[in-house]
């Protein structure tokens, strides 16, 4: 898969590599985790939520696998937060990353729509509402931080030795597996916004776009110092 990814890149600059690294990695991780709902609404439910869970784990790991090595594999505006925060990234480069996970969630989103399906609102993340909003707010920051965990422990473990991609993807599915029902478990405000927009169900973007970036957010400020980076 990396020979791929090369020869796809290698008449790129630097900021190019990553751009389309960004967009590409976001638009499969995005087909993969809301095409899985969509399809599962499609089938009444019969594919159920290992289903839902499993799908963006492959689409996470394969992005990981893919271009880890060329643009640190965010996928996500608010992983791209968390390495700014570390200064694994600058500002310059935040601005370009957020407009490629941004570019790549709608392809996402729109090639779903397309092609697969318009059920479930394009697979837009929905909180349970039964559940107190702090708590809602509260698992959604959960879900974010220990993605961003796992991620900044494959950075700092040479990625687990391989397995990089396999844990980060894993820390994806188990969260949808575990937190869905309460808050959506997103973790991607990238994954959120994309079919939100096209299917003009917005009214949940609020927790996606705040509570994502706050979890994250927190993890890199206590591993900023752990590792030395500040």
């Amino acid at each position: 898969m990396q020979r791929v990814s090369n020869r796809i890149t290698s008449k790129l600059t630097t900021p190019q590599k990553k751009f389309f690294a960004e967009v590409i990695g976001t638009f499969i991780v995005v087909v993969l985790a809301t095409g899985s709902v969509v399809l599962d609404a499609k089938y009444g439910g019969s594919l159920g939520l290992p289903f839902v869970a499993f799908a963006p784990f492959v689409g996470v790991a394969i992005s990981v696998y893919l271009f880890g090595k060329i643009s640190m594999a965010h996928f996500n505006p608010a992983v791209s937060v968390g390495f700014l925060i570390s200064k694994h990234i600058t500002k310059k480069q935040l601005a370009y990353y957020f407009a490629a996970e941004i570019l790549g969630a709608l392809l996402g989103s729109l090639f779903v729509m397309v092609v697969i399906g318009h059920e479930a609102d394009l697979g837009a993340n929905a909180p349970n509402y039964s559940y107190p909003l702090p708590l809602i707010f509260g698992i959604e920051v959960l879900a974010s931080a220990l993605l961003m965990a796992v991620i900044y422990t494959a950075v700092y473990t040479n990625g687990l030795k391989g397995f990089g991609g396999l844990a980060i993807g894993g820390i994806v599915g188990l969260d949808i597996f575990f937190l869905a029902f309460i808050s959506g478990a997103s973790m991607n405000p990238a994954r959120s916004l994309a079919p939100a927009l096209l299917s003009g169900v917005v009214q949940n973007l609020w927790l996606y776009w705040s509570a994502t970036f706050v979890g994250t957010s927190i993890v890199a400020v206590i591993l900023r110092n752990k590792f030395h980076l500040s």
